[in-house]
């Protein structure tokens, strides 16, 4: 017997499938391979496979280019199909609508509200010029960024060589 795998496992094997403008890793399991993407985490991954139903552990890359466009459209879909809670963008401030983004669409919105709250001088909107702690934790004597203030011994120690050098 031959320790080789069989030629066509692996010519039906996409390494990389496309969803939106993320390239996801073929070679993982549905489930894993989305949650690789931004905005989409375990538990809406686990969500998305069930609405395309696709089996969670399969193989992404050995799916039909049906079940890849189902999945796609479960993807694009999700908030419509989910309740409002379970979202990632809620109450959109200009719009009021509730979106769930997903790639470079969730980095935009986040930092487009963050430059308002900084704008209008919000308590967050200050906090997060400043550098500082947003949602409240203690900063006493963690989150500090300033350089450590304490004795360096090795700078001692060559100083006193060095002096004990002229001194000869």
């Amino acid at each position: 017997m031959s320790t080789e795998q069989p030629q066509d496992e692996d010519d039906d094997l996409r390494y990389f499938v496309r969803i939106g403008q993320t390239d996801l890793d073929g070679t993982k399991t549905v489930e894993r391979s989305l949650s690789e993407m931004n905005g989409i985490g375990r538990r809406t991954a686990r969500i998305v496979a069930e609405e395309a139903d696709v089996d969670r552990k399969a193989t992404f890359g050995r799916l039909d280019d049906d079940d890849i466009e189902r999945v796609v459209e479960a993807v694009e879909n999700y908030a419509d199909e989910v309740p409002a809670w379970l979202t990632n963008h809620r109450k959109e401030y200009f719009s009021g609508e509730t979106t769930h983004e997903t790639g470079n669409d969730l980095s935009m919105s986040r930092r487009r509200d963050l430059n308002r709250m900084q704008m209008i001088d919000s308590y967050k909107g200050v906090r997060h010029k400043r550098g500082q702690k947003v949602r409240g934790q203690r900063t006493k004597s963690t989150g500090r960024t300033e350089g450590t203030i304490g004795v360096n011994v090795e700078e001692i120690k060559e100083a006193a060589g060095e002096e004990a050098e002229g001194e000869e």
